[in-house]
Order: C-alpha cells, then structure tokens, then sequence
C-alpha cells in the first residue's frame, strides 16, 4: 500500500485500534483518520506520540464521509461495543450491526478493502468447535448480546452479493497486552494480576463452577495483539500483492493452543521477578451460565492463506507486556 493512501482506524482511542495506529505508523503510514468516540480522556492517552491526519467522531463519520469524498484505500474497522456485560442489546445492535453494515455498504460503494473485528465469542460454549468455516456460522449460539451481535453482522456479510473488493473478519480470541489501561473490569486478566500483586502480592482467579474442569484450569486461547497487528497489516499487504490463496471471509485470530488462567497468572508473577500466590474465589453470578470454559482457534485458514510466521507464546507475550509496559506505565 502507497504510504500516501490514506487509511481510516476505527476504535482507534481504544486497545487493539491505538496499538494499530502506533503499528501502521512503525511502517511510514502517516495519513491516517482515527474515528472512535473521543470523550474518554483516560482513552486519549492511548493516541499520545501517534501521527495521523485527523481524529473523526464516530457518530459523524458518515456525514464527514459525504462532505469531504476522502480517497480511502484501506479501512480497519476495529471499533466496537465489546462490553460482554452489557446486555441491552439494542446498544449492540447499534454499534456492532448497523454501523458495521454502514462501514460494509461504504466500502463496497466506493471500492474500498475492509478488515473488521469479529470476536471468538460467536462461539459461544463451543458445541460447533472452534473453526472459521463459514458452514457453522448460522449454527453458533454465543452466550452473550456481544457475541450475538459479532455473529449478527458476520451473516450478513457472508449474505452479501455485494462485497468491498477484500474482506475479512478477524475472530479475535482473548487479545491482551498495552493500551488497555482505560478498559476496567473488561481488560485481559494480565492486566488485572499485575494490579492485584501489586496491592496485596497475590492474584485471585475464578473457581470452576464446571465439571471437568479444576480451579484455574479454563482454557482461553490468548494471543498477544502484537501478533494481532501483524496479521491486521498482513492482510492489507496480501491484498496489495493479489495473494490468491487469500479468499474473503472469516478468519481465527488466535495462537492455536488453548492455555489455563493459571499459566497467565503465573507468567505475570514470573514477569515481576516473584513466586505466585493464587487465591480461587467465587465466579460472579451475572457471568456464571455465559462463561467459555474452552477456546482454542483452528488457525489452518490463515495459515493455508500463506501466513507462516510464529507466534508469542504465551510467556513470551506476557512478559513483553509485563515488564515493557505495565511495570513502566508505557504505552505501545
């Protein structure tokens, strides 16, 4: 891609959307437009340092669109609603469906390659497995109105006979690493140990309200979004070179191997020179009967796309992130 085009990041004050800007300008990538709701001040500090051409309010990004006909070559549409607590799901609906088919509709109007955020949690408990054929899609039954709105939205697009020139949508698994300060209770529990050691020297991890599995012993597929951006930037670079092993669709964003939250608590202790001390507590009722007790992405599609590079392990990805960022307070 001309590092003259001008690339739109949507979400762009947020986790994944910030360390993206951050990564395409690692690349020469200067004229960027960032859209996102930017009243957050504690969001805004995730853009601090970053070069792009203008910040664009979500809500006015279409109207914006419409006056200045913008020469876009490239959008990655990565902002959402991803409050997997929110259940009004007419919020959802607006920000994960309607806009992403308004993004969709631009795209294919104007000739224009989309990346969009998808999420794992289109899964739901996992009784379809964990692969991004398209077949399964309209058999998923996600556990929550996130993962129902990711869904949602996919089978449109899969419906679609009219596309953008590329697409995909990238199932993302659990993504953690820098510029998640700002996300609270739904930031990656890296995050979240790295506080609790630091205030009372131990890490407290949800019991099992499951059979078959122990304490500490659910399994995520946790990927570092350092990999996360790699594949982003991949995939606009495949689509440049007319990669014809790349079809449009669905994608897994994952490492492929499902970990234990006990490994990340203790991969955050390791990061900080100390021994782990685990406390199980009780999981919260309102997450009880939606929680994913397994993932773990198919990742062959991709790989049959033509990426071969290797992924963070998860000790490797967690100790970049704890003594790179967390421990210093630094930002990607």
């Amino acid at each position: 891609m001309n590092k003259d085009a001008i690339i739109v990041v949507t979400g762009a004050a947020g986790f994944i959307g910030s360390c993206l800007t951050g990564f395409l300008n690692s690349k020469g990538y200067k004229r960027l437009i960032l859209v996102d709701d930017f009243s957050e001040p504690e969001k805004l500090k995730n853009l601090e340092g970053k070069q792009y051409l203008q910040q664009v309010e979500r809500e006015q990004f279409f109207e914006w669109l419409q006056a200045e006909k913008p020469s876009i070559g490239f959008i990655f549409h990565i902002g959402a609603r991803t409050d997997t607590t929110e259940f009004d799901y007419s919020v959802h609906q607006h920000l994960n469906v309607d806009y992403s088919q308004k993004i969709w509709n631009y795209c294919t109007e104007n000739k224009v390659p989309v990346v969009y955020a998808s999420s794992a949690a289109t899964y739901g408990s996992g009784e379809e497995g964990y692969n991004d054929d398209h077949a399964i899609v309209y058999a998923l039954k996600p556990l929550n109105p996130y993962g129902v709105s990711k869904n949602e939205f996919d089978k449109w697009a899969l419906q679609q006979t009219s596309q953008p020139p590329f697409w995909a949508g990238l199932k993302f698994f659990n993504v953690y690493g820098p510029n998640e300060y700002h996300k609270g209770r739904m930031a990656s529990v890296i995050w979240h140990s790295f506080r609790q050691i630091n205030q009372s020297g131990k890490v407290k991890l949800f019991k099992s309200h499951k059979e078959g599995y122990k304490d500490g012993q659910q399994l995520r597929d946790f990927v570092y979004v350092k990999d996360v951006l790699k594949i982003c930037y991949w995939l606009m670079e495949q689509y440049e070179k007319g990669n014809e092993q790349l079809a449009n669709g669905l994608f897994n964003l994952g490492t492929g191997k499902a970990r234990s939250f006990e490994d990340l608590a203790k991969a955050t202790f390791r990061g900080l020179d100390k021994e782990p001390v685990i406390e199980f507590i009780p999981m919260p009722e309102d997450i009880r009967d939606k929680y994913q007790y397994f993932t773990e992405a198919n990742m062959q599609k991709l790989k049959d796309a033509g990426y071969a590079d290797a992924f963070y392990s998860l000790e490797e990805g967690v100790n970049d992130y704890v003594r790179n960022y967390l421990a210093k307070g630094n930002y990607y």
